[in-house]
């Protein structure tokens, strides 16, 4: 939510969260792909709250495994895996393959939903999976994803920095330049 909040913040718009609505719960993410469960979600959303609802989804794409775990991502290692699972199971399944056969990229898709409007964007950032951890920051694959042009994993980023290169932070600098031209057409309708 935060990083949302420093994106957007310039907006004439008030950001709400789930925390606003707990009676929404947990949106179930049955879809194939990241875009589909983004939408899933938005689409759940504004139909509770009639709201403009904004939503996403991430997932880690492996080349050595074929895209995986993509949209299984948070789920990889199991229903109720962990973030440390996650990373066993993917430096496990990697084990004896060389840096350069380990490349990957997050990728996030962020769905916009209105009464009259459906549309996303898409940020993908391209890295390299380590055989160790390195780094305490973020959540997730962070300790495991290298991001060359800065030479860190994302758990060695400063959060200011992170934000600054990441895939969510690309697919919401996008869908700010699309809501931005949204805003600035209405503006100039009334």
């Amino acid at each position: 939510m935060q990083e949302m909040a420093d994106i957007l913040g310039h907006l004439p718009i008030k950001l709400l969260t789930l925390e606003d609505f707990p009676e929404i719960g947990d949106i179930p993410e049955p879809g194939d792909t990241l875009k589909e469960n983004a939408f899933i979600k938005a689409e759940t959303v504004y139909r509770l709250t009639g709201l403009p609802a904004l939503a996403d989804d991430t997932g880690l794409e492996v080349d050595a495994l074929n895209g995986e775990p993509g949209v299984h991502s948070s789920r990889y290692s199991g229903e109720n895996a962990t973030f440390d699972d996650n990373c066993r199971k993917m430096l496990s399944e990697l084990d004896g393959l060389s840096l350069t056969d380990r490349t990957a990229r997050f990728r996030t898709v962020v769905a916009f939903v209105t009464a009259d409007e459906k549309t996303w964007t898409e940020g993908v950032v391209e890295g390299t999976i380590l055989d160790h951890k390195k780094g305490d920051g973020g959540f997730g694959y962070d300790p495991i994803f290298y991001y060359p042009p800065l030479q860190k994993t994302f758990a060695q980023l400063e959060k200011v920095e992170k934000n600054s290169v990441s895939h969510r932070g690309k697919a919401l600098r996008n869908f700010c330049g699309i809501l931005e031209k949204r805003i600035n057409i209405n503006s100039s309708q009334t």
